[in-house]
């Protein structure tokens, strides 16, 4: 679905990304790890249209996307879940969601779609008139998964979505990955957290230093000695 090919981003001098080349099928979660500084966020902003590349190419569903305006990202189907989940804290959880949905014009599908979201996120549906930015994180983050599923992505880009979480909901937070990913979504997602990256993706790449350090299967990453040197540098 989603191909990245020699794909190089620079800010001013410095260059973030080195000729990164990987693939998203669809259908699955694929996992891109690394810790902080290594490129993983403007991987995702680069995706999305905020940031443009300086060469290579982003292939989605066949047609070439990089440097694509954002707007044009989100109409060709892909959608983001920003880091720090930056929810509009002074506007309604309503508010949020309609917005998602606002290079949309099919009325009933959006309401559809949010009737739909409410049923799959129940504690969005009672607060749905509370300022989003009263909840706690990790009702936030529900609120910016559900902001963008609001575009009706095929393929939903996630960026840290267990950080800043206490254990007991990050536990939530893999359920509904894997549940989005069971009604057919693409996910590509961006963590430091190797045990959610394990227990949600198939395949796992490892960004260090703007270049793809190791890829394999997501299964045993915790315990793979070359992800431990990869990751940890040990």
């Amino acid at each position: 679905m989603l191909a990245i090919r020699h794909l190089k981003v620079s800010y001013g001098i410095t260059q973030v990304l080195r000729d990164v080349t990987f693939d998203v099928p669809a259908g699955k979660v694929v996992a891109l790890l690394g810790g902080n500084g290594s490129g993983k966020t403007t991987m995702l902003n680069t995706l999305s249209g905020l940031v443009r590349p300086s060469d290579g190419s982003i292939v989605f569903e066949g047609h070439e996307c990089a440097g694509l305006s954002p707007d044009s990202i989100v109409r060709h189907g892909i959608a983001q879940v920003p880091q720090g989940r930056e929810v509009w804290p002074s506007m309604s959880v309503q508010d949020n969601l309609e917005l998602g949905a606002a290079t949309r014009r099919d009325w009933a599908g959006i309401r559809s779609d949010m009737d739909e979201i409410y049923t799959m996120f129940p504690k969005l549906a009672e607060g749905r008139r509370r300022r989003a930015g009263s909840l706690s994180g990790g009702e936030q983050q529900m609120v910016a998964i559900a902001r963008a599923l609001m575009a009706r992505p095929r393929c939903l880009l996630m960026d840290e979505p267990s950080a800043g979480l206490a254990p007991s909901i990050v536990g939530d937070m893999v359920d509904v990955i894997l549940a989005l990913n069971k009604r057919g979504l693409t996910i590509l997602l961006v963590e430091q957290n190797i045990g959610v990256a394990a227990a949600v993706a198939e395949q796992a790449h490892i960004l260090q230093g703007g270049e793809i350090t190791f890829s394999g299967p997501a299964a045993g990453l915790v315990d793979n000695p070359e992800v431990l040197r990869s990751y940890l540098g040990r």
